[in-house]
């Protein structure tokens, strides 16, 4: 079975993503920082699951916040974990802290 949640590297790979996607892309920004690592490991099911749940209308992308510098300036990411929906390049919807399965879904259906 293919990844259904891409990871890139570096911001070059992540705009990759961005340039070949058909679909919108839902940008999950994580962190490895103390603060962040218990909350943004919390998310990891949750965004494995929306991968899976809504495959062929979203592409999911977990960027390391460090690793991506590019992408948490151009979409205004300060914290992790960070939720942003991009659709042709142009961030359309974007969330903050930890969610529950329920509210990322609504976040979801309400833009896509």
């Amino acid at each position: 079975m293919a990844a259904r949640v891409h990871h890139p590297q570096e911001d070059a790979e992540f705009e990759f993503i961005l340039a070949r996607a058909d679909v919108p892309v839902l940008a999950y920004f994580h962190g490895v920082w103390p603060k962040a690592v218990a909350a943004c490991k919390e998310m990891e099911p949750l965004v494995r699951e929306v991968a899976d749940a809504y495959q062929g209308r979203l592409i999911v992308v977990r960027a390391d916040i460090a690793r991506c510098p590019g992408p948490v300036r151009r979409y205004g990411v300060t914290g992790a974990p960070s939720f942003v929906l991009i659709d042709r390049g142009e961030a359309t919807a974007a969330g903050s802290g930890p969610m529950a399965g329920a509210a990322l879904r609504e976040f979801l259906d309400a833009h896509l």
